[in-house]
């Protein structure tokens, strides 16, 4: 049974003007659609690039949208800044009308796509609980039932009949959540506005959102960067890329496509002025793959080639506790494994001097699958701080994996799994 339908839906807004504009551009406008004529303004692309030289005053944030998502799937809707992800949540929440094409949902929405949406500064938090439940469409009794269960949800029990004007952001969106997670809407819109609560939170709320989709056979739209979370909770997703629907499928199908489509594939790095390395210890020169010859590696390589990873650095002090090494992580950020240069005995270890050192490590054979790979440069002194920190400010590469996977003529394909060691067996 079909929840919600996007049907060729856009959204054009003008630049530098709130609203649609002026009366004779939507006059022109309206009749260009009755008359069932492409809109006269232009599309995205030459919408962008045309206004950045001062000749359109009119940017298409989504064209030509469509999809139907059936009741009970969790949603993920994925892509980079400006892609137009909140716009289109916006329009399904109907906070905003399309400019052109028509939404068909069946059943209540609850949405929560800014930090206290829906909720009045001047009241307290249980009043915004009942003003919230009414907007949804809720009688008072359905809300009285529930409300115990989302204020102790939302830890904000001391302070509910507090002023929300009062509230930290966390608090806000903690409450903010709680209720649109708790009320009986058939549908649930959440932006990543999941991201002002603290870890704890995020992970109580990625919780409830499994609950609701698995449990109670509600709908759920979810817009987050943070990749692993959407790939937990929903089974479909949307990518979105300059306005437009790049793709729409299984999450996991999504998620690759998403990452390897915008993700640049860089094997080698020496530069690193874009990365936040501010200390007085290490200075990254060179981080990168080279093959067996210590050739640059620019392309795919097959899991049973040799591959060296090269370390390149500037010494500027010694520190007995210094470690450096590499972090390798799958499309969907989950790390694989970390590896350390003081991880063997100490007798093994690398010497290091002041000044330039140039290290190569040899990457282990038949270990990684078919597929694609971020590897983090990490750097630190051991438990006290960190230069280069895998997700914050580490530089990273790519590695691509394919073909090798296994010495027999029976099996060539991709294996199962992440890993595709080779394994003796003994008798």
């Amino acid at each position: 049974m079909l929840a919600l339908k996007a049907e060729n839906i856009s959204k054009q807004y003008r630049l530098g003007q709130v609203g649609t504009g002026t009366l004779s551009h939507d006059l022109n406008r309206f009749w260009y659609q009755i008359r069932g004529k492409e809109n006269p303004y232009l599309k995205i692309g030459e919408a962008n690039d045309r206004a950045t030289k001062g000749e359109s005053e009119y940017v298409w944030s989504l064209k030509d949208i469509n999809f139907e998502i059936e009741q009970g799937d969790a949603v993920g809707i994925i892509g980079r800044n400006g892609a137009g992800k909140s716009t289109l949540l916006k329009l399904l929440s109907k906070v905003t009308k399309p400019t052109t094409g028509k939404i068909y949902t069946k059943g209540r929405i609850a949405s929560l796509l800014e930090v206290g949406t829906g909720f009045h500064p001047e009241m307290t938090g249980r009043e915004n609980i009942y003003l919230n439940g009414a907007i949804l469409g809720m009688k008072r009794k359905e809300i009285t039932r529930k409300f115990d269960e989302i204020v102790d949800f939302s830890g904000v029990e001391r302070y509910i009949d507090t002023p929300v004007k009062r509230y930290s952001s966390g608090m806000y969106v903690r409450l903010a959540f709680a209720v649109a997670a708790h009320l009986e809407s058939e549908i649930l819109i959440v932006d990543e506005v999941l991201a002002v609560g603290d870890a704890d939170f995020q992970k109580k709320c990625i919780g409830k959102m499994g609950d609701v989709t698995k449990g109670e056979g509600r709908t759920v739209l979810f817009v987050s960067h943070n990749l692993a979370a959407v790939s937990a909770l929903c089974n479909k997703g949307i990518y979105l890329k300059n306005g437009l629907i790049h793709s729409q499928g299984s999450m996991s199908q999504i998620t690759t496509d998403y990452l390897s489509t915008d993700v640049e594939f860089i094997t080698y790095l020496d530069s690193f002025d874009k990365f936040k390395i501010d200390n007085s210890i290490f200075k990254p020169l060179e981080f990168g793959f080279l093959d067996g010859h210590k050739n640059k590696i620019e392309n795919f390589v097959r899991n049973d080639s040799t591959i060296l990873l090269k370390f390149k650095f500037d010494l500027k002090e010694i520190y007995d506790d210094f470690n450096f090494g590499f972090a390798v992580y799958d499309l969907n950020e989950q790390v694989l494994f970390w590896s350390f240069s003081t991880d063997v005995e100490m007798d093994k270890r690398v010497s290091l001097k002041l000044g330039v050192n140039e290290i190569f490590v040899q990457f282990p054979k038949h270990l990684l699958n078919e597929g694609e790979y971020i590897i983090h440069l990490m750097a630190s002194r051991h438990y006290k701080f960190w230069i280069c920190e895998p997700n914050v400010n580490a530089p990273k590469i790519k590695l691509k994996i394919q073909g090798g996977l296994s010495k027999s003529d029976k099996w060539i394909e991709r294996r199962t799994g992440i890993l595709a060691p080779i394994i003796e067996y003994c008798k």
